[in-house]
């Protein structure tokens, strides 16, 4: 049988890669490997966008934001020291008709040298956390910041939230309650340095707790802990808030009902929020 072959024809070589075109068979842009190297070409542009620091360059960036802030709430001491008599009457309100009194001679100048840094500290809390929020954002990616952004801002607010609920509401309730246990011949002798104490501690302590939702969202969304695990373990959730608003507050029942009452509610808040959050995040993915 004879071949018609025409042996001047080239044999054709090509392999499935030519006939199809290799571009055919590259992954597309939704393939996991694609979208692994654009999120590493992303992070290393982001990180080369900023200088990329050294660890000297970053001590340097913490020295100036220490120093900053110091510098911020000394001035702002100071300020507050000329209002501090009229601090101390807002101080002293709501047990101004038992009185109060000090009982060393130097206890009263401390008292308004603490009362004037608290409120320093008090009215710059925001310039702080602004420059710890601009000393940490150059180590954030894009999505990190858009979401450390308004965290910085919630924090602030529920922080003079908890410290104004504190003050305005918890505080007279408490000194009412406190002071109904005289009698005739027992009669309340106040000094200012154990009031101040008080108020300033448990002022505190609200500033802090407010801050519940926002650790639970956090935990939420970084995966610590699932928001269905929270709702069912609430009745942990409600022994832990109780013994933790024992240990904050001072030992009265009142106080401690009425910082574990909107805890609680911030919780179930939080959690609430935070099961919303999750469940978009899981359809975005």
């Amino acid at each position: 049988m004879t071949d018609h072959r025409d042996d001047n024809t080239p044999e054709d070589h090509t392999g499935p890669r030519d006939q199809m075109g290799f571009e055919e068979l590259q992954p597309g842009s939704d393939h996991p490997l694609n979208l692994e190297q654009a999120e590493e070409t992303e992070k290393t542009e982001e990180t080369e966008g900023e200088g990329g620091q050294g660890f000297l360059d970053h001590l340097e960036d913490l020295r100036c934001t220490l120093i900053q802030t110091s510098l911020a709430g000394f001035a702002a001491t100071i300020i507050c020291w000329f209002f501090s008599s009229r601090l101390l009457d807002i101080l002293v309100r709501p047990i101004k008709d038992q009185g109060v009194y000090f009982t060393a001679p130097n206890e009263a100048f401390m008292v308004r040298l603490k009362l004037s840094a608290a409120m320093g500290l008090f009215v710059v809390a925001p310039f702080i956390f602004f420059r710890l929020y601009m000393f940490i954002v150059p180590g954030l990616y894009q999505k990190e910041k858009k979401i450390v952004t308004p965290l910085l801002i919630t924090t602030t607010l529920l922080f003079y939230t908890g410290v104004s609920f504190g003050f305005l509401v918890v505080i007279p309730q408490v000194i009412t309650f406190l002071m109904s246990f005289g009698t005739a011949y027992l009669s309340p002798l106040i000094g200012i340095g154990a009031y101040f104490e008080l108020v300033s501690r448990l002022v505190l302590a609200f500033g802090l707790v407010f801050q519940l939702p926002l650790v639970v969202l956090f935990l939420s969304v970084i995966g610590v802990v699932k928001p269905r695990t929270l709702l069912r373990t609430w009745r942990y959730a409600i022994l832990a808030i109780f013994v933790a608003s024992a240990f904050l507050t001072p030992p009265d029942v009142i106080s401690q009902v009425m910082m574990a009452g909107p805890v609680l509610v911030l919780y179930w808040s939080s959690v609430l929020v935070a099961l919303v959050v999750t469940r978009k995040q899981r359809k975005d993915d």
